[in-house]
C-alpha cells in the first residue's frame, strides 16, 4: 500500500542542518521512516522523531468549537464555496490553533479520497455517531449543504439547551458553596475570638452559644480533616460517575425526582430526544438506526435504557407510538403528537413540533426557578449567618441587661 494510501500522522521531529545548527519541525506522514527519508533528502541529520500525541497542547476543542465549525461551513456551502476551500477559510480563520490542526488533518484525509463522513469517524472525540452518520447520509444523497444546515441548527438548540440546564444546577450550588466557606471563616478565626472574650465574664453562657463554640472547635481542630474529606467525597464521586454505568443510572434516577430542577431536566431530556429522533429521521435515516443515536444523545440514562428499549420493539414490528407508551417514561401531549407524525407521515415536523415546545418550557422554567432561589437563598444565608451573629451576641445582651438591672 502506498504512503499517501495510509493514514497520515503528525509527527514532531528534531535535526541538525548541514551547518550543524538545531533545528525543529512537524511533519504529517504515514510512518517515522517516511519523515527520516524526507529529512535525509533535504540534507538534515535527524536526532530525534516522535508522534505528537495529542491536541492537548495546543488548546482544548469544545463543544462550541464544533458547532461553530459546523454553521460556518453549512454557511459557506450553501454559498457555494467548495468543500476544502471552505475548510480552509474555517481553519485559518479560527481562533483555536486546536481546531485550525483537526480541520488540517480533515481536509488532508478528504484529499487523500476519503470520504468526508469517514474523516470525520476518524476523530470520535469531536464528532458523535449522530454527527457522522447525518454527514454519511448528505453525501449519498447529494445534499450535503442542507445536512449540515440540520445539524448545525440542531447543535446550536442542544448546546443552548444544556447551557439552560447548567445554568439551573450551577447557581443553587455555587450559593452552597459560598455559604460553607463563609460559616468555615467564621467559624474558625471569628468565633474563637468571641470565645477568648467570653472566658472573662465568669457568668455561665446561653445554649446556642455553647452549640456555636462546640461547633467551632470541631472546625479549628479538625479543619484539615473536614475540607479533605469534602474534597475527597467529591473527587471520588466524580470519578466513580464518569466510570460506572451503575452510578450513572442511579444518579440520572435521582435528579429526575428533584423537586423544580428534576422536571427541568426531565423537559430538557425530552427535548433533546424530539429534536434528535426528528433531525436524524428528516434525514433519511431508517427509524431503527437513527435511535441508536437518540439513545446516545439522550444525555440521561433512564431515558437511554427506554430508547434502547424502543429501538428493540420497533425492530420487531411495533409501532413507534407504542413502543414509547410501554416505556413509560414520556408524557400523553409527546405520545399523542408521535401518533399524529405516523398517521400523517410527517413524524419529522411533529417530532421538531415537541422539541421547540419543550425547549420553551425549559427556558421558562430555568427563569422561573431563578426567580423564586434568588428569596430562598437570601432566607437561607441570612438564617445561617444570622443565627451565628444572634447566638455570639446573645452574652453580650445577657451582661448588658445584667450591668442596666
Amino acid at each position: 500500500m502506498a504512503a499517501s494510501a495510509k493514514k497520515q500522522i503528525t509527527y514532531l521531529w528534531e535535526g541538525k542542518d548541514k551547518k550543524g545548527k538545531v533545528i525543529k519541525g512537524e511533519m504529517r506522514a504515514a510512518g517515522d521512516s517516511f519523515v527520516n527519508a524526507t529529512l535525509r533528502r533535504q540534507g538534515i541529520i535527524v536526532t530525534k522523531v516522535k508522534k505528537q500525541s495529542s491536541f492537548a497542547s495546543k488548546g482544548k476543542i469544545t463543544d462550541k468549537d464544533i458547532t461553530l465549525f459546523t454553521r460556518q461551513l453549512a454557511t459557506m456551502m450553501k454559498a457555494g464555496v467548495p468543500l476544502l476551500q471552505a475548510f480552509d477559510i474555517v481553519g485559518k480563520g479560527h481562533n483555536n490553533p486546536a481546531v485550525a490542526k483537526l480541520l488540517g488533518d480533515i481536509k488532508a484525509d478528504v484529499e487523500t479520497g476519503s470520504s468526508l463522513s469517514a474523516s470525520f469517524r476518524k476523530y470520535p472525540l469531536y464528532f458523535d455517531q449522530l454527527f457522522c452518520n447525518l454527514v454519511g447520509a448528505g453525501e449519498q444523497a447529494g445534499i450535503l449543504d442542507t445536512l449540515l444546515d440540520r445539524l448545525a441548527t440542531y447543535k446550536e438548540k442542544i448546546m443552548a439547551i444544556k447551557g439552560k440546564i447548567k445554568s439551573a444546577l450551577v447557581y443553587p450550588i455555587s450559593i452552597l458553596v459560598v455559604a460553607f466557606v463563609i460559616t468555615a471563616v467564621i467559624m474558625i478565626f471569628v468565633i474563637p475570638a468571641f470565645k477568648d472574650l467570653f472566658s472573662s465574664f465568669g457568668a455561665d453562657l446561653p445554649t446556642p452559644t455553647l452549640i456555636v463554640m462546640a461547633i467551632s472547635d470541631v472546625f479549628v481542630t479538625w479543619w484539615w480533616a473536614i475540607f479533605g474529606s469534602i474534597g475527597g467525597a467529591l473527587w471520588f464521586f466524580f470519578y466513580t460517575w464518569k466510570r460506572s454505568e451503575k452510578m450513572q443510572g442511579t444518579m440520572d434516577r435521582l435528579m429526575l425526582k428533584l423537586p423544580v430542577i428534576g422536571e427541568i431536566i426531565r423537559k430538557a431530556t425530552i427535548a433533546r430526544f424530539s429534536r434528535t429522533l426528528s433531525t436524524m429521521f428528516s434525514a433519511g435515516v431508517p427509524l431503527v438506526e437513527a435511535l441508536d443515536s437518540v439513545a446516545g444523545a439522550s444525555g440521561n440514562r433512564v431515558y437511554y435504557d427506554a430508547t434502547k428499549r424502543i429501538q428493540s420493539e420497533i425492530s420487531t414490528g411495533t409501532s413507534l407510538t407504542v413502543a414509547m407508551q410501554n416505556a413509560n417514561v414520556f408524557p400523553n401531549m409527546v405520545m399523542q403528537m408521535t401518533a399524529i407524525g405516523e398517521e400523517s407521515g410527517a413524524l419529522d415536523s411533529m417530532l421538531s413540533k415537541v422539541a421547540d415546545f419543550y425547549e420553551a418550557e425549559v427556558d421558562d422554567a430555568v427563569g422561573a426557578m431563578s426567580s423564586l432561589m434568588e428569596p430562598v437563598i437570601m432566607v437561607v444565608l441570612g438564617t445561617l449567618i444570622g443565627g451565628l451573629v444572634i447566638a455570639m451576641y446573645l452574652p453580650i445582651f445577657k451582661m448588658g441587661q445584667v450591668v442596666g438591672g
